[in-house]
């Protein structure tokens, strides 16, 4: 005797070996054997055998037609017997039974199911629902697989074409469009990026890598709504000094400048003159909002997204010729010795003599002319004093650090001329060391003021946002520890407040602490322990994070660009490590496949024999390796 039952959704059979009240003891054709409830079973048979049954069942199921056997059945729940008898005729056979069963338990639209052999027939209301929906989803499949294959063949529908950037950033994985390209990507064996880009999606592959920033980060825009700088409240004297800025050519947002005035004792007297957003840009305004929504000006070559409004920029940038509020530190010290003899924070206004820019000056300015007192600089009475200074207070960071700083290393400008979303624009590299006079000068006093100014808010018990470095391990606290990378007990960053956030925190905080001396843990924005400062760090760290990513990527894909329209096809590079290697003239590291093994700092010569500008690579090959005498250099200009 044989069993027919249900296990797991599906239709089983076997021969029964032993009976119990509620169990059967099954053996399947397998040999297999295993207990059955008798719940489970549908019915039993002795002819024909099972290898028999089910493959003539299940080939005759499919003659039944649904909708005639849909109009057989009885209005009630009904099971197999009375529903063959129905259908037939005549009370079924077995193989009879076994094929309406599975024709039955195939079509959950028509039948509902009720267990142990028994259905119900679907209310007409229902089943009219539930084919629509079928014919729906028939057509949604039809849809898909015609999109799939237009896709494969390079053609982009209209309708994955409008969602393309959404499937590679947030894509709905039940979607049409996402089956679609899922599909298309598995038989053409690539990624959604690459085949979106290849079918047109975007123009190039500059628009699809900014694209996918901006939707992750920007999905609003990135510009602003106009906006009113509110007044500042209180009366500023005007600063009765000369000072200068110096920035790049392509800087808009000038947060600093520097003056100098010989006393009559030798010392001299520096102003680090720092913009002051923070008088206007209070905690919790809306201008606050703004700002901490994005935590940084987003920097790229050819183009930048700003931390600050424009209005904001222009109130406080500090451009030439007019009186702008500032926050200063004056510093009195020995130029010889670098020894800081006292120092005070003011806030006031300041008019800057004028903006200094890199491009102009150097040439001018180098270590060779500034060490030769004949020589006339540009500036000449601003500029050798400061470095004089600069190249003191340099030693004193060296005392304390045990080893000079290495800023040796060549460091690149990025100018794109023309339309920065074009990349069939022009790009220029301009190559400038890190230790370059005007450079070393400029950072030489950040260092100073962002230290001096931590030591403030310290001395004042107020908490600010720090970045210290001991042992190695770089981190941002609200904490004054030492930095010993750089040589300064403390390291407050507060000298770019219109372009970094924590500069703006920190701003406000020194403002409370120059106008409320010992007063100000009273009336300073952020009290000791405050959770909103660690949440400060914590948001500030991961986009910041996120913007210098970005920034990477966008001087690669226009480092490529250079590498194209310079025609490079051979140049020169160090080796890094094991398979890593820098290029020689310009800002590119690469690996390198077939590198033989090299000593670190090796110069060898590869050939570039293909670029990828959506995975921001390029194809190359070892050539040679140069001989430490050899001084070859690319042929394009840098």
């Amino acid at each position: 005797m044989y069993v027919l039952y249900e296990e797991d959704g599906a239709f089983k059979t076997g021969h029964i070996m032993a009976e119990a009240d509620a169990t059967l003891q099954v053996e399947s054709e397998s040999g297999k054997r295993s207990k059955v409830k008798r719940a489970n079973c549908i019915f039993t048979f002795a002819s024909p055998t099972p290898d028999l049954l089910m493959p003539q069942a299940d080939s005759l199921a499919n003659e039944i037609d649904l909708p005639f056997l849909w109009e057989c059945a009885p209005a009630d729940e009904f099971d197999i017997e009375t529903m063959g008898a129905e259908y037939f005729g005549h009370p079924p056979d077995t193989l009879e039974k076994t094929t309406l069963l599975l024709r039955l338990h195939s079509a959950p639209i028509y039948f509902h199911r009720r267990g142990r052999g028994r259905y119900r027939a679907a209310p007409p209301e229902i089943l009219s629902a539930a084919l629509a929906a079928q014919e729906k989803k028939q057509r949604a499949a039809a849809q898909t697989e015609e999109w799939a294959q237009a896709i494969a063949a390079g053609q982009l529908p209209d309708e994955v074409a409008q969602a393309a950037m959404t499937l590679i950033t947030k894509p709905d994985k039940n979607s049409q469009a996402w089956k679609a390209l899922d599909a298309a990507c598995t038989q053409r064996q690539t990624s959604p990026e690459r085949l979106l880009l290849d079918s047109g999606a975007w123009p190039h592959a500059l628009a699809l890598h900014k694209g996918r920033f901006l939707a992750n980060h920007f999905p609003r825009g990135t510009g602003f709504a106009p906006c009113d700088v509110p007044d500042i409240a209180r009366e500023l004297p005007l600063a009765e000094v000369e000072a200068y800025s110096v920035d790049d050519i392509s800087t808009t947002e000038i947060d600093d400048a520097l003056s100098v005035t010989r006393l009559s004792d030798g010392n001299l007297c520096v102003g680090i003159h720092i913009a002051a957003p923070g008088l206007a840009v209070t905690k919790d305004s809306a201008l606050d909002k703004l700002a901490r929504a994005r935590m940084s000006t987003v920097y790229m070559p050819g183009d930048k997204i700003p931390m600050q409004p424009d209005e904001v920029i222009a109130a406080f940038s500090l451009d030439e010729g007019r009186p702008v509020p500032v926050l200063s530190l004056y510093v009195t010290a020995n130029p010889e010795t670098g020894e800081i003899i006292s120092h005070e924070s003011r806030l006031e206004r300041l008019a800057v003599r004028a903006n200094l820019r890199h491009n102009a000056l150097d040439a001018f300015i180098t270590e060779e002319s500034l060490a030769d007192p004949s020589i006339e600089l540009p500036h000449n009475d601003w500029i050798r004093p400061l470095w004089q200074l600069a190249l003191a207070l340099c030693k004193q960071r060296e005392i304390v650090r045990g080893k000079p700083e290495n800023n040796n290393r060549v460091e690149y400008s990025f100018y794109v001329d023309g339309d920065p979303d074009d990349p069939s624009s022009t790009v220029r590299l301009v190559p400038r060391l890190r230790n370059a006079p005007l450079d070393r000068l400029v950072a030489e006093y950040m260092i100073l003021a962002n230290s001096t100014w931590g030591g403030l808010l310290a001395t004042h018990g107020l908490p600010g946002i720090y970045r210290s470095q001991q042992t190695g391990r770089v981190r941002m606290s609200t904490h004054a520890l030492p930095h010993e990378a750089i040589g300064v007990p403390q390291y407050a960053w507060c000298t770019s407040p219109l372009r970094r956030y924590v500069d703006l925190v920190n701003q406000w905080q020194l403002i409370a602490a120059i106008e409320n001396g010992v007063s100000a843990p009273l009336v300073a924005p952020f009290k000791p322990r405050d959770a909103d400062l660690f949440a400060i760090i914590g948001g500030f760290e991961s986009q910041y994070v996120a913007w210098h990513d970005f920034q990477n990527s966008m001087e690669r894909f226009w480092c490529l660009r250079w590498l194209q329209q310079q025609q490079v096809s051979e140049c020169e590079a160090t080796v890094l490590k094991e398979d890593l290697v820098r290029l020689s003239h310009a800002p590119m590291v690469v690996r390198l496949a077939g590198l033989p093994a090299l000593d670190r700092g090796q110069r060898i010569t590869l050939q570039i024999t293909g670029f990828d500008e959506l995975a921001l690579e390029m194809d190359c090959r070892f050539v040679s390796s140069i001989e430490s005498e050899q001084t070859e250099e690319l042929n394009p200009a840098t």
